[in-house]
């Protein structure tokens, strides 16, 4: 079996598969506190609920926007598994040009998802990831990894409404009744729930008309599903595409 390894600033996102399928899969909370030991006790724990055998992983990949954390996730494939994982970034080989000005500046989790998303439909593709910040990262229709733009994630826009208006209070990001609201909490799930679907489609048509191709928009990341409905430019939420991406580059490189 294989185990795939995303760790991201809010969230670590862990897969096994055996083949091409994905077996099982578990979303943690991102803690840079947590020791490798504990991360590894925790996962062990997590293979036991699903019924799957720890020993039966052969092979590890890895990718990481935290620094800090992927020491921490390489010393849990070397202790636990036994295993010298590979770790997205540079000598990885992604088989997709990278037109970026500094390529090394492109996050892991873009060129993952820039990679699983033209394996899987072969066409140009914009791919908008919901996570703490969200990205939009466009594949021409050479398999060609082209740049994108990143804006600041739902989560992060809540918290700053938070903690810079001393009235407003903390709230849970929800799909409200209405547009025009009748009470604070609604009003505040308002502007960020439809603010956030124009922006998703007002960035994504610039996209196309800056490109001028016709292209397919796959939604991923944890808030994907509760935007997609509303949005009118995202044709289908993929989401296991980060996933899918470390299994087919570890396809590629092993």
């Amino acid at each position: 079996m294989l185990l795939v390894i995303d760790v991201g600033n809010s969230n670590i996102v862990l897969g096994v598969y055996d083949g091409p399928g994905l077996v099982r899969s578990w979303r943690l909370s991102t803690d840079k506190s947590r020791t490798s030991d504990e991360y590894g006790v925790l996962l062990h724990s997590l293979f036991d609920q699903a019924g799957l055998d720890f020993s039966a992983v052969r092979a590890s990949i890895i990718s990481s926007v935290v620094p800090p954390l992927t020491g921490i996730m390489e010393a849990i494939s070397h202790d636990f598994f036994k295993l010298t994982p590979y770790i997205i970034g540079p000598g990885i080989k992604t088989g997709m040009p990278i037109h970026y000005d500094n390529p090394r500046e492109v996050g892991a989790d873009r060129i993952v998802n820039a990679v699983a998303g033209f394996e899987k439909h072969k066409c140009p593709l914009v791919i908008v990831d919901f996570g703490t910040a969200t990205t939009f990262d466009y594949v021409n229709s050479k398999g060609e990894y082209c740049g994108g733009a990143i804006a600041p994630g739902l989560a992060i826009s809540i918290e700053a409404l938070f903690q810079r208006a001393s009235k407003l209070p903390r709230i849970d990001i929800a799909k409200p009744p209405h547009v025009i609201a009748k009470n604070t909490v609604n009003s505040m799930q308002s502007g960020i729930y439809f603010g956030y679907v124009g922006l998703v489609d007002g960035i994504v048509e610039r996209i196309g008309a800056e490109s001028h191709e016709e292209f397919r928009v796959i939604a991923t990341g944890g808030l994907a599903s509760l935007i997609a409905p509303d949005s009118k430019t995202i044709d289908e939420v993929d989401e296991n595409l980060t996933l899918d991406g470390l299994r087919i580059l570890y396809e590629r490189n092993r």
